[in-house]
């Protein structure tokens, strides 16, 4: 590790403790954790863009599968959802399954080209058609049941920290499909498709309320730490609080959001230390030789397009294993905050600002960037204030004001701008 890459973590060290001697310990650990959930994301991305040079801008997506995997993974069933649809609804989702291969086992077998498209549109018609005699029914059911408070199906009420894993596996599942259809095209058009692809995934989660809600959102998902009202009431907890000086909510809330700075960092860790060591064996060599040119790599007899294929699944399941610690962190799937371009922009600023290629520039980037996004909308507000002071009440005035919490992505597009241009590799670019 150089000296400037220590210099820039100490500097990330000095900017979260300023902000707990200047503002609060509660701001300074809310950063902390989100910024360890951010740098798991870059690394994610970092390993699609930075390794492999695919362009992936359906972060999100692969995220909001994460958080999805919380809620089903942890959540408690719901015995009367189940009762009233859940066997019916099974059976639709297998028989759309069932659909699709039978489509494409029919599409591959028939010779005729005629015969075989009429085969295929017919099939894929009637099975359409059965799926929703099947599926329509069971859902309307099961949504009808207690929708102010359930209304979907529930989980396997497992420990949460299980879900963690299962989040990676389901982005994984999906970037396979998304892979073996897509990265066989130029970058621009993979783009286009992610960015699609990220879209449908999350407006399936918005719209799907037996799935998981829909836009009703679920609450109160279970917890790996303890609830901060019953360290309240522990006399011990209590009495250890008092010693430090601190009243028991206070220190409750501290000890709870330290609990999960250390499951994130734990994770953080491996993450760094498993990338590390694939990035300096042959197989690490091998991807940049990819990345850095196709056609001389393939003459090699490198298998290009599996090699994307397997670096793309690795990535996004990082993207949904930081999908599920995030949602495990907020206590609740919101789908309606899963914005495809506005936060996987945010992914991509952090490993561009922390250096592409390079593991610890895209943990850097996640810290630094996260830490602006949270501090940049009180400070403009104060900037905008201060600047609009000499302006008399009216029109002009109050829409500037409003216009400060926009301050957050003209920072962003600037910081990235400035760092393109004085350090076009990153603050810690690759060796």
């Amino acid at each position: 590790m150089t000296a400037r890459t220590i210099a820039m973590f100490l500097l990330v060290l000095l900017l979260i403790l300023l902000t707990g001697f200047l503002q609060s310990w509660n701001t300074a650990l809310y950063i902390l954790n989100m910024g360890l959930v951010s740098a798991i994301m870059a690394l994610g991305l970092n390993a699609q863009w930075g390794f492999a040079g695919l362009f992936n801008v359906g972060v999100m997506g692969f995220v909001a599968l994460g958080g999805l995997a919380a809620v089903l993974v942890s959540e408690p069933p719901v015995p009367e959802a189940w009762a009233a649809g859940g066997p019916r609804l099974l059976l639709a989702l297998g028989t759309g399954l069932a659909t699709i291969a039978l489509v494409v086992a029919v599409h591959k077998r028939i010779g005729k080209r005629w015969l075989r498209i009429a085969t295929t549109v017919i099939l894929a018609c009637l099975g359409f058609a059965l799926y929703r005699m099947l599926f329509d029914p069971a859902r309307d059911a099961i949504e009808a049941v207690d929708p102010a408070t359930t209304g979907f199906l529930g989980g396997l009420g497992l420990p949460v920290l299980i879900a963690w894993p299962v989040g990676g596996l389901f982005a994984a599942g999906a970037a396979w499909i998304i892979g073996k259809t897509a990265l066989g095209l130029r970058s621009d058009y993979l783009a286009i498709a992610t960015l699609g692809i990220s879209e449908i995934i999350i407006s399936i989660l918005r719209n799907e309320d037996w799935l998981a809600r829909g836009v009703k959102n679920v609450v109160g998902i279970p917890r790996p730490v303890p609830y901060e009202i019953d360290l309240q009431q522990d006399p011990g907890f209590a009495g250890t609080a008092a010693g430090l000086g601190l009243d028991p909510v206070t220190a409750s809330t501290l000890y709870v959001k330290l609990l999960y700075a250390g499951l994130f960092a734990i994770v953080l860790v491996a993450l760094v230390v498993l990338s590390q060591l694939a990035l300096n064996a042959p197989w690490g060599r091998m991807m940049r030789a990819i990345r850095d040119n196709e056609t001389a790599a393939a003459a090699m007899g490198k298998d290009v397009t599996r090699r994307h294929l397997q670096v793309f699944i690795l990535g996004s399941a990082v993207c949904g294993l930081a999908g599920a610690m995030m949602t495990t962190l907020d206590g609740q799937l919101t789908p309606g905050t899963y914005q495809p371009l506005r936060f996987t922009f945010l992914v991509w600023v952090m490993v561009i600002v922390g250096g592409s290629g390079n593991t610890l520039g895209g943990v850097l980037g996640g810290f630094l960037v996260f830490f602006l996004w949270v501090q940049v909308e009180p400070l403009g507000q104060a900037l905008m204030q201060v600047l609009t002071l000499p302006l008399p009440d009216g029109a002009l005035k109050g829409h500037l004001l409003e216009s400060a919490a926009q301050m957050r992505l003209l920072t962003m597009g600037v910081v990235m701008l400035l760092v393109l241009r004085f350090a076009p590799r990153g603050l810690l670019p690759e060796r």
